[in-house]
């Protein structure tokens, strides 16, 4: 037997990322513009790289608090009464190794081999790939397309629910589609999972991407302390900083011991001169952020005017995130198209068919991008539409 068969089969059928699939395939192309992965082109601001310098130069190196240091905690709970409008407690956050790690650790406590997992799809396809990695099967849910854009057929998600279901899994504003639940939809998402004593993982890492005014509508709206949610998030798109890779959780305060047990038992914390560019991030950031929101909504108006323009597009313009899902007329295979952009039209660009089902036919544009970028981008795949 080969080494490989010798693994899990779980492990060893997890699947490729059909994103790093076409970035590997254009990779360091002259004059491509990536517009393929899910980060913006600004490094991390210098008021939190000189905070985590700080940090470094003055020895903080050790083991260090498995929840996060008190004071990056704080700054969390502070942060989410300032944009949330509702009482937070430090005791109710924890620090991880990145957003990717908090929702791990979130499948850890809630699900196992043979329980399922139910999320929305189109989807960023992390979550369904760690969720089969455990052996939890993951169950997609389509959202629907249409003239008002993608929608959430409340009962079409009931419908999917069996006694093996353990979580509802819901990302919004979404990526890749930028479906952004209202306040009414989440009720019902949470009175779903009340009525069959369902876990909420909650994944609102782009609430203040949200282009209709104000951050979008989150679980913590139309929550009771007692429900069973767990939301998790990551530093790494608002303040810019992708490679960092720390994140947090929010959890009732009688969940914080079994969580740091999973952190002990994972990455036993995060460097502490990382955490206090975190702090930073948090306690000085609102103006970036306010900034970085304002011009992904300037990006998402042109993209959806240009690519609009060539009347062979079917787009609807994103409520929340900064991406554009978009399909074009006459163009079923996405891999393929994907590879001819990057050929022809030197734009990077991820094939819908990694986000999973409802995917097929779309292609996922990140513009959270310099304007002047994305406006040559954009017209780069006019172009190329057009001479098909």
């Amino acid at each position: 037997m080969s080494l490989l068969q010798d693994l899990r089969a779980e492990t060893r059928l997890a699947p490729d990322s059909g994103i790093s699939a076409i970035i590997d395939y254009g990779r360091g192309r002259p004059g491509l513009i990536p517009m393929w992965a899910g980060e913006g082109d600004l490094p991390t601001p210098d008021f939190i790289t000189r905070a985590a310098i700080a940090g470094l130069e003055a020895g903080e190196t050790f083991y260090t608090w498995q929840r996060g240091m008190p004071e990056l905690r704080q700054s969390l709970a502070d942060y989410h009464r300032r944009h949330f409008g509702r009482p937070a407690a430090a005791e109710e956050f924890l620090v991880t190794g990145s957003g990717m790690h908090a929702i791990q650790m979130a499948l850890q406590a809630t699900a196992g081999a043979g329980d399922e997992a139910v999320y929305l799809s189109p989807a960023w396809p992390n979550f369904a790939a760690a969720a089969g990695v455990m052996g939890t099967k993951p169950v997609a849910v389509e959202l629907i397309f249409s003239d008002r854009g993608w929608t959430l057929d409340v009962e079409r998600l009931a419908a999917a629910l069996t006694p093996r279901t353990r979580v509802l899994f819901v990302n919004s504003p979404s990526n890749p589609t930028g479906w952004t639940a209202d306040r009414e939809t989440l009720a019902d998402i949470l009175a779903l999972a009340r009525r069959h004593g369902l876990w909420i993982i909650a994944d609102e890492i782009y609430a203040l991407f949200h282009h209709d005014g104000g951050r979008a509508a989150s679980f913590v709206d139309v929550m009771e302390p007692e429900d069973r949610v767990i939301f998790v998030n990551s530093f790494s798109k608002n303040w810019a900083m992708t490679g960092w890779r720390v994140g947090w959780m929010r959890v009732h305060p009688s969940l914080q011991q079994t969580f740091e047990n999973l952190i002990q038992y994972s990455n036993s914390g995060v460097p502490q001169f990382l955490q206090r560019g975190a702090v930073a991030a948090l306690d000085q950031g609102d103006d970036f952020v306010a900034g970085q929101v304002e011009r992904a909504a300037t990006a998402r108006d042109m993209v959806c005017r240009i690519l609009g323009a060539t009347n062979r597009v079917r787009l609807s313009p994103p409520a929340g995130a900064f991406y554009l899902f978009f399909a074009v007329d006459g163009l079923p295979d996405a891999r393929a198209a994907a590879a001819e952009i990057v050929d022809r039209a030197n734009v990077g660009l991820a094939p819908g068919t990694a986000f999973g089902a409802g995917g097929d036919g779309y292609l996922r544009l990140c513009f959270h991008r310099r304007l002047d970028e994305v406006e040559e981008a954009a017209g780069r795949i006019a172009r190329w539409i057009g001479s098909r």
